[in-house]
């Protein structure tokens, strides 16, 4: 079997078909606006499809409706058995306006060595790096003792519904597998000067709250003889404003601060003053501590009035509520409970999006991690820390059916993920982060799956 410098040498040397196909999969507009029909996945599948079949390699895209495709292939091995999954998603959020992008958004256009366009870095470039190692294992004839399965799925970007979520309830035997590869973690994060990686063991979980807001309709010429519900939203707004949330600091990522040369033992009492202390020069950090020391809330869109000269009696407000792992159901709503409670005619529905849930930092998986994204880099001096991220990604789908995941994309430390400007105008992926995933994630089922 080829060693892992001869197989990084090979992707170095595949950098162009790399480039090449991160393209082919941008240019397929595969928007999902969350109202059926949407998602457009099918096309994605079927890009991906052809190209492994291009040698040899066997996959099935399994519909969960029209057109919302799910690709699942796979390597097998020796037992018969799965042993690593590597997972993404083919779905993008929507353009808002692309008359803002310096290239139209779905050109995929080359510049500043970087790959442009919605979907480059979430998640078409993670997807890109793993169709690249399935092929390169399978070019070299690498024998495997327990098999590989390459998963993407629809959806993600509107829960998951139609994709991982869908696949778990009907086909869990296509996702059996005891360790999971993901979005959701693996780029660098500045720390005393030293090259530290986030882990992603877990996420916060996501809940959506719809606050419905009464008052009584009257003619807009005599206001006065109706209640605007506009002005009990108005003390609702001011009210969520205000809010103070409990800080809490029983994440894993808090008993890793002296990795970035903090020194201060974190509390309850003082990790705002530790946010402060960072946040000038390392504000993306000073951002991921705040998100990760409390539950926030967050009001994102607002409905109601039927008319524009009668008084509103009805406003639905909607909020976005991420909480930590171990903030249930009944302290979510002793919360809005307490923000809410001086504000009359109001109530309140809470919709679960996804729960929180984490895989644990140490495990064979982990230390390959760790292991492979050395030698990919050829760097002896990294650091690590778990973190749990304050989005939701599908391996909240694979962790309850036992298999540990993580957000890994092994992104190239020389490339700023302040530029990937993921869901944003601009959206990019440096090609550097291709190349070095590629590397990592063919390091992985080497070092994971191979047989020695």
């Amino acid at each position: 079997m080829p060693d892992l410098p001869e197989l990084f040498r090979q992707v170095d040397e595949a950098q162009n078909d790399i480039v090449a196909l991160e393209q082919a999969l941008v240019r397929i507009p595969s928007v999902n606006t969350g109202f059926m029909p949407t998602g457009d996945e099918t096309p994605v599948c079927e890009l991906a499809r052809d190209f492994l079949a291009q040698d040899g390699i066997a996959s099935e895209i399994l519909e969960s409706a029209p057109n919302r495709g799910n690709l699942i292939a796979r390597l097998e091995g020796r037992s018969g058995n799965a042993g690593l999954m590597f997972m993404s998603h083919t779905d993008v959020v929507p353009v808002e306006d692309d008359t803002k992008w310096r290239f139209p958004p779905f050109s995929a256009t080359i510049a500043d060595d970087r790959v442009f366009g919605r979907g480059a870095s979430d998640c078409k470039g993670l997807l890109t790096a793993q169709l690249m190692a399935v092929r390169i294992l399978k070019r070299n004839g690498i024998e495997l003792e327990d098999g590989l399965i390459l998963a993407a799925g629809a959806d993600e970007e509107h829960g998951g519904r139609y994709g991982f979520g869908w696949l778990a309830d009907n086909h869990p035997e296509k996702l059996a597998a005891p360790y999971a590869v993901n979005e959701g973690g693996g780029t660098p994060i500045q720390a005393a000067g030293a090259l530290t990686y986030v882990l992603g063991v877990g996420e916060k979980g996501r809940l959506q709250v719809e606050i419905d807001v009464k008052g009584t309709s009257s003619h807009a010429s005599t206001p006065w003889q109706g209640t605007n519900a506009l002005f009990r939203l108005s003390r609702a707004l001011s009210s969520i404003e205000g809010y103070d949330a409990d800080r809490d600091t029983s994440g894993a990522i808090f008993d890793h601060l002296s990795t970035f040369a903090i020194e201060h033992k974190p509390s309850a009492e003082n990790v705002d003053d530790i946010i402060a202390e960072i946040e000038t020069d390392n504000p993306r950090f000073a951002s991921m501590l705040r998100a990760l020391s409390r539950m926030t809330l967050t009001p994102t869109m607002v409905r109601g009035g039927i008319k524009s000269n009668s008084v509103p009696e009805s406003i639905r407000l909607t909020c976005d509520v991420r909480t930590l792992p171990h903030q249930d159901d009944e302290y979510v709503r002793q919360q809005l409970d307490e923000v809410l409670a001086e504000v009359p005619g109001i109530s309140y529905e809470i919709d679960y999006m996804a729960r929180p849930n984490s895989s644990p930092f140490d495990s064979p998986l982990s230390d390959s991690i760790r292991r492979v994204t050395g030698q990919a880099l050829q760097r002896d001096d990294i650091q690590w820390v778990p973190a749990i991220s304050n989005g939701f990604t599908d391996s909240r789908f694979t962790r309850p059916l036992g298999t540990v995941t993580y957000g890994f994309s092994g992104s190239h430390p020389d490339d700023d993920p302040m530029l990937n400007y993921t869901h944003g105008t601009n959206e990019s992926v440096g090609i550097k982060s291709l190349v070095s995933g590629t590397k990592i994630m063919l390091g992985l089922a080497c070092d994971m799956l191979a047989v020695k």
